[in-house]
């Protein structure tokens, strides 16, 4: 675990958050640092996909900024999800491994599970729970399939009770 931290003159500027999934990198993006507490890292970066991801109830595309939150000890990331002119488009919430820090280096594997909010919290959506149970992750280690659709329902849960950004402040 690194030390808590503050983003400060001479220190790191950048690092690289790299998203794994079933034991393959998705996505590698550099990011801003914003905070390091000792158990969250807070960074901030563009959206680091190609193009535009419509999904529908939201889309991201280029210019919109993600301040993205990773925990050492919570099986999830949760991401806000701004216009490049700072309009809020809400928040996606990835259900992970905990996050290591090391090198420079984010690492975080997605366990497929997602939950979106709306900037005015009336939309909460579970998604992708059909990719999580075809992954095969409930049978080859249990205990972490039980982790995720438990982090899956603390987050519904702060989300619908308002709670979700007290977690990030």
């Amino acid at each position: 675990m690194s030390a808590p931290s503050e983003p400060r003159a001479g220190g790191p500027q950048e690092l690289v958050v790299a998203l794994t999934k079933a034991g393959r990198t998705k996505i590698r993006y550099p990011a801003e640092p914003v905070r390091d507490d000792g158990v969250r890292v807070t960074v901030r970066a563009p959206w680091a996909a190609p193009g535009v991801r419509d999904f529908g109830f939201v889309r991201f595309e280029p210019g919109d900024v993600f301040t993205e939150h990773y925990w050492r000890d919570r099986w999830f990331a949760v991401k806000e999800v701004r216009t490049g002119d700072g309009g809020l488009k809400g928040w996606y919430c990835d259900i992970t491994r905990p996050a290591v820090l090391a090198d420079g280096v984010l690492t975080v594997e997605d366990l497929d599970l997602d939950l979106w909010v709306s900037a005015d919290g009336s939309t909460v959506l579970r998604l992708d729970e059909d990719e999580f149970e075809a992954s095969g992750l409930a049978e080859r280690d249990p205990a972490a399939a039980g982790a995720a659709a438990a982090a899956l329902d603390e987050l519904e849960r702060l989300a619908k009770s308002g709670g979700l950004t007290g977690l990030l402040s």
